[in-house]
Formats: structure tokens, sequence, C-alpha cells
């Protein structure tokens, strides 16, 4: 087998949708999600940004996920978006290791941050007293800066080892971003021993934070049991249920893709699921957190007022 050449410096995107009427109608509804996603997760960070009632660790964590989100959908759309409208389907080295980089460091510091947001839970209705202490704002930050730099050097090593694998095949990756999985069978080497390198660290950042959430959500049910306020009951069931949908949507789909063996996967099935959690998601979480959080609304409606104020 030929290997690659490697003075080229361009893969090739198959992409996700088919280059007709069909495609073109399924484009426009990806860039309106897009938009609503970029509008979404900005506003969000405005408002937790400019609203001083906002400005706890729980609305901090809230913030940084938003910011995730909107580099996550910013790392995969307008590369698919342009190819499809000027018809070319190549993405440079560089440009696939950049997207590969961004892609994964999105993905293990948002299940960091995720866990991170259960605790924070769990330390507001299990030990409120504690609350202060144990969520101060340091805490908070060692939190979010823990997650953004594990998930960096954990995407870093996976990028480099991905973009130094000799490949003998087309260079033709069959999904709508440079995924490390779908880059795999390519190469012409055998990867079975970086497969199981990826199984484990899938694990490490995405099952024992979810293990994290589900010990902290459990205990966080059982006080709520316990509660004798019936508004107190309510509050917090409508702030977990919020969390845990969104702990549902990121998890689900990265789970089911990431753990399962190459031979159970399909191309297809693979960019079917990449689009829950890179276009949806992002679109769908700072819906679910103001829709359902009498806070951020009340935050929307302050703001909303101080510019209806200052119109003459």
């Amino acid at each position: 087998m030929e290997k690659w050449n490697q003075s080229s410096s361009d893969f090739t995107l198959l992409g996700l949708l088919p280059q007709n009427q069909t495609g073109l109608l399924l484009l426009l509804l990806t860039i309106f999600v897009f938009s609503l996603a970029l509008c979404g997760n900005s506003a969000m960070i405005h408002l937790i940004r400019v609203d001083l009632r906002l400005h706890t660790p729980m609305y901090f964590l809230l913030s940084q996920l938003s910011l995730m989100d909107l580099m996550d959908i910013c790392t995969t759309v307008p590369k698919m978006a342009f190819n499809f409208l000027s018809g070319q389907k190549n993405i440079s080295f560089l440009g696939c290791g950049m997207q590969s980089f961004f892609f994964l460091t999105m993905a293990g510091s948002e299940g960091l941050l995720l866990a991170s947001m259960a605790y924070d839970r769990f330390v507001a209705i299990c030990h409120p007293l504690h609350y202060p202490i144990r969520m101060s704002k340091i805490m908070c930050l060692k939190m979010i800066i823990g997650s953004w730099i594990l998930g960096s050097i954990n995407s870093l090593a996976h990028t480099v080892y991905a973009l130094h694998i000799p490949y003998c095949r087309s260079r033709s990756i069959n999904h709508f971003f440079c995924d490390v999985p779908a880059m795999l069978p390519l190469a012409c080497m055998d990867t079975w021993v970086y497969e199981y390198m990826v199984f484990v660290s899938t694990s490490l950042f995405l099952l024992l934070p979810f293990l994290g959430i589900t010990a902290s959500y459990g205990r966080i049910i059982f006080a709520v049991f316990h509660m004798r306020s019936k508004e107190g009951k309510k509050k917090a069931f409508t702030t977990c249920s919020t969390h845990l949908t969104v702990v549902t949507f990121y998890y689900a789909p990265f789970v089911y893709t990431y753990l399962r063996p190459r031979s159970l996967r399909s191309p297809t099935e693979d960019k079917i699921l990449a689009v829950f959690y890179t276009i949806l998601t992002p679109m769908l979480n700072p819906i679910i957190y103001s829709l359902r959080n009498k806070e951020v609304l009340g935050a929307m409606s302050r703001i909303l007022g101080t510019f209806s104020f200052m119109k003459p």
C-alpha cells in the first residue's frame, strides 16, 4: 500500500449534507440553529456579566458552559457551511488539527464543568451553611481553570497523535469535521493500542464525571424528599431537573458514540449523533436554562427594562 504523501497538507471532509436542494434546505436550517446558538449563548454570557445578582458560583459556571458551547459550534458549523456553499471539501492539515483540538477541548472540559455544576448544587442543597466556604470564588475559579486545562491537555495529546499517524488510504474523512475516530480508519498502521487509549480517555472524561454527577444528585434527591418547605422542594427540583436535562443531552450521544467498538459503529450514525452534541446541544442549553430559571428570566427582564427606559 502506498503511504500518504506528507507534502500534501490537505484532508477531505466528505460532509454531512447531500449536494442538492434538500441539502441546501438542511444547511439553511443548520445556519438558523447556529444563529440561535450564537445569540443565546452570547446573551447568557453578557447577562451573567452585567447583572450583579447573578454573580454567584452557579452562574459563573453557567457562563463558562455557554462559552464552551459557543466555541464548540463555531469550531464545526462555519467550515461545514463554507465547504457546502463553495463546493469544496478540503481542509488543510493545520486547519484539521485546530478543529480537532478545539472540539476535543470543549468536549472534555464541558464534561468536567458539568460535574462541577452538580457539585455546586449538591453543596447548596445538602450543605447550605458550608456553601460560602466550599464554593468560594477561589474554589469556583479553580474548578473553571482545572476544567479548561485538563480538557486542553487531553485534547492536545489526541490531536498530536492523530496528526502523526501515517496514512496510506484516501485522505477523505467520512465526517463533517476532523473527528479523531473518523480519521483512524485511514491509517496504514494498527491503531488498536490508540483506540484502547481513546476508550480509557473517554472513560476518564465522561464516565468519572458522570458518576460524580449521579452521586451528587442521588444525595440531592434524598435531601429534597426530606425538605418540609414545598417552595424549597419545587425550587430545588426545578434547578436540578434543568441541569440533568443538559447533562442528558451532553452525555447520551457522546457515550453512545465513543464507548462503542469500531465494529459496531457506522459513519452515518456517528455523523447524526455528532449533530446533537456539536449543533443542537449548544443551541438548546441557553434556552433550557433561561426558560426554566426564574433568576435568569428576572435578569433578562431587568436588562430589557433598562434598555426600554433609556429609549427617548
